[in-house]
């Protein structure tokens, strides 16, 4: 894949283009418009409408848009396309712990939920080293709720820096979510926004957030895989928004 570099001096264009979809949505998609044919050959429209709107929902479902990633060694990027619909200090899950890992202090944790309407490819906050990756079989329960972090079917990563700085996230199943995929695994070095997974319909990521670090995002903001700026590293302070 070809990498473009975007700077704000205002050098070079970016052009807009159709997202493509990700190979693991192509198969849903051609069984989506296989049925959809079938339907329309014997001239059932009542049935042939509505599975062309699920064909062209499958194919938004995977899309994969390019993203432009700031470069800067203090940022922390969001992981997920979603609403920040959680920010609380909590204990990181016993599978970040242990030596090596993030501890057992509290950290400030940032839960993106994503709805089915929105980009599940997920990508990584920071470069570095895949030092963990666990898979947890679970429960489906809403992935708006608190306990989804620790009930549902989940995958843990923490990325640790040359520097030592490590930031821990999670993956997690939701209501009709069936399947969490990894791109990466443990020993892999990660780009900071390098695509590293999906989950399959509708789900939540949860970010770590390194002690002394609070989020530059606020509940109810949205945010944007790769791009948004979910925090800038050993900084404290205090944000507040406004729905309007």
């Amino acid at each position: 894949m070809a990498i473009e570099k975007y700077s704000n001096k205002g050098l070079g264009e970016a052009k807009w283009s159709f997202p493509p979809v990700h190979p693991e949505g192509r198969k849903f998609a051609l069984i989506s418009a296989a049925i959809t044919a079938v339907f329309a050959f014997f001239a059932w429209e009542t049935l042939a409408w509505p599975m062309a709107g699920v064909t062209i929902w499958v194919l938004a479902f995977f899309r994969d848009p390019k993203r432009v990633t700031p470069l800067d060694d203090k940022y922390i990027v969001a992981p997920a396309d979603g609403l920040v619909n959680l920010i609380m200090p909590v204990v990181p899950p016993v599978e970040l712990q242990g030596e090596g890992g993030l501890g057992d202090e509290e950290l400030i944790r940032v839960s993106i939920f994503m709805s089915v309407f929105d980009v599940h490819i997920n990508r990584t906050p920071i470069e570095g080293t895949v030092k963990r990756q666990a898979y947890i079989s679970g429960k489906f329960l809403n992935a708006d709720l608190d306990k989804a972090s620790d009930e549902n079917e989940r995958q843990h990563f923490m990325v640790e820096r040359n520097d030592g700085l490590k930031v821990g996230f999670t993956q997690i199943a939701g209501l009709v979510a069936r399947r969490i995929m990894s791109f990466v695994k443990e020993g892999d070095f990660v780009a900071v926004g390098q695509r590293i997974g999906l989950i399959r319909f509708g789900s939540r990521v949860d970010v770590y957030l390194p002690k002394g670090t609070t989020p530059n995002v606020v509940l109810g903001q949205r945010t944007i895989a790769g791009e948004t700026v979910i925090a800038e590293i050993g900084t404290m302070k205090e944000i507040e928004g406004i729905g309007q």
